[in-house]
């Protein structure tokens, strides 16, 4: 699905200016993104969200207005008008890049009207135990779209489409969520409190014909109106799994084409990942959350992590082709809800072992990339200012290794806790082979093969200067310095 050699790219970060320009700013940037190696591109959820132009995108409320009709406030998303998403999605798929749309398939925000049903309080941190009797709520569960006014859909949403809520207007002091009369949650989810089916807003109710056959109705427009090559589906934990799978296939069908999925189920726990694939049949690739854990922590230990066990209970080290592997995301970013931060002089590290081996599908990071600046409250309520550092010219140099010498056959030397390389032997149409050594501690050596003999070989990186020459055997010593990777390629 990926393709050979192929790389995504996550383009947005949470705090990404409210002004509307993004889909503008990723059209002019499409063809420069195709040149250095990117080949497929993550945008955010297109549709507007319960906080209008301010909206990240995961505060769903209309999936039918991609900025197009007057509502929650603003005619355009965050990131701008569905004329100019159209715009930039065609400008990505001329220059060769595919399109993988964000969307959000477990819940809604933003009701436009109030309704009175029954509900059986839960507690917050364990969805199987009742704090309070069946009880007449109020909870703002009908949603009319008035802005849009019936077109493209005249479905109106009603409390009995959702499972549950977490606001009861006649109680709004109470912390719990409202199990409506009748209900029950989603099996096949993750554990977590017990039942971790409700995350947030008014809850889908996937049991439901009418939901199921309003989203496979919207799928289909969708692709129909935008041409999108795939989707990345939000909060995978949260729904009954094989529901992607039955939606996925029902628009790859109306489609004609294989579109790509990927989801993010965001646990470290390796195994919960495997149960979602199971269950999905393997047509949903998963990203590789325990990976940006262990780089995480690699991250923050410094030289005493012992970094032959990078790659330990990863879902790339066991289902390479169904992990996409990432760095950071705008979950994962400073000052965020899952905030598990990568610090800045591993992120080079990091890249190299997604972007250079054989293994996995290579997601990079657009606040990685470009960098980001921006302010925010952190978990203690202060107010923080973060500034990350831009690494483009080296994640460049790496696309570029890539496309060029990461082909053949791979050979690893994880044989020392702080000082990890690897070979690529190269192939008939890419000889040459490429090295590759990094350290988390002190400088080091690796007495690699590369499969070429008596040849000159750079550092890409111009880390090193020195050249390094392979004896009769095609053998040599490649160095990298301290804390830092060298990728060493033949000097043309």
């Amino acid at each position: 699905m990926s393709g050979l050699n192929g790389v995504m790219m996550q383009y947005f970060h949470w705090y990404i200016p409210p002004d509307g320009e993004l889909w503008n700013e990723f059209k002019n940037n499409a063809k420069e993104l195709a040149e250095v190696g990117v080949t497929s591109v993550w945008l955010p959820p297109a549709y507007k969200g319960s906080a209008g132009g301010y909206d990240v995108g995961y505060g769903v409320y209309d999936m039918y207005d991609l900025g197009e009709f007057d509502q929650k406030g603003s005619v355009r998303t965050k990131y701008g008008t569905k004329d100019q998403y159209l715009a930039a999605v065609k400008a990505a798929r001329e220059a060769g890049i595919r399109v993988y749309a964000d969307i959000v398939l477990n819940h809604k925000l933003g009701g436009d009207e109030p309704e009175e049903t029954e509900a059986t309080p839960l507690s917050m941190d364990n969805r199987h135990e009742p704090i309070g009797e069946l009880q007449t709520v109020q909870v703002w569960t009908h949603f009319t779209f008035a802005g849009r006014n019936k077109m493209y859909s005249d479905m109106e949403w009603h409390w009995w489409h959702f499972d549950a809520v977490d606001y009861n207007s006649y109680n709004d002091g109470e912390n719990a969520i409202y199990l409506f009369k009748d209900k029950s949650f989603d099996e096949n989810v993750d554990l977590e409190k017990g039942n971790f089916d409700y995350l947030m807003g008014c809850d889908l109710d996937m049991d439901h014909p009418e939901v199921r056959d309003e989203l496979k109705r919207w799928g289909e427009w969708f692709i129909d109106t935008t041409g999108v090559d795939g989707f990345r589906f939000d909060a995978v934990k949260h729904v009954k799994a094989n529901f992607f799978a039955e939606w996925l296939n029902h628009c790859r069908h109306h489609a004609g084409r294989n579109l790509f999925a990927v989801g993010e189920y965001w646990s470290y726990d390796v195994e919960a990942l495997h149960f979602f694939i199971e269950a999905t049949g393997g047509d949903v690739l998963l990203f590789d959350a325990p990976l940006h854990y262990n780089f995480s922590v690699a991250s923050t230990q410094g030289n005493d992590y012992d970094m032959r066990q990078i790659f330990d209970n990863t879902l790339v080290k066991d289902q390479p082709t169904l992990a996409v592997t990432l760095v950071d995301n705008h979950d994962s970013q400073p000052l965020q809800a899952l905030e598990s931060v990568v610090e800045g002089w591993f992120k080079p590290i990091a890249y190299a072992l997604i972007l250079l081996r054989t293994e996995g599908y290579p997601c990079i990071f657009y606040a990685d990339y470009y960098g980001a600046h921006y302010k925010d409250k952190g978990s203690d309520g202060n107010e923080y200012e973060i500034w990350l550092e831009s690494h483009k010219w080296l994640i460049d140099k790496f696309l570029y290794a890539r496309q060029a010498y990461a082909y053949g056959d791979q050979y690893d030397y994880f044989d020392h806790a702080n000082t990890l390389g690897w070979t690529r032997l190269g192939d008939e149409e890419h000889p040459g082979g490429m090295a590759v050594v990094l350290s988390n501690g002190d400088s080091g050596t690796k007495w690699m093969e590369v499969g070429q003999p008596n040849c000159t070989y750079i550092d890409l990186t111009e880390h090193i200067d020195e050249p390094i020459t392979t004896n009769e055997e095609g053998w040599a010593d490649f160095r990298c310095n301290a804390g830092s990777v060298s990728v060493w390629v033949p000097k043309s």
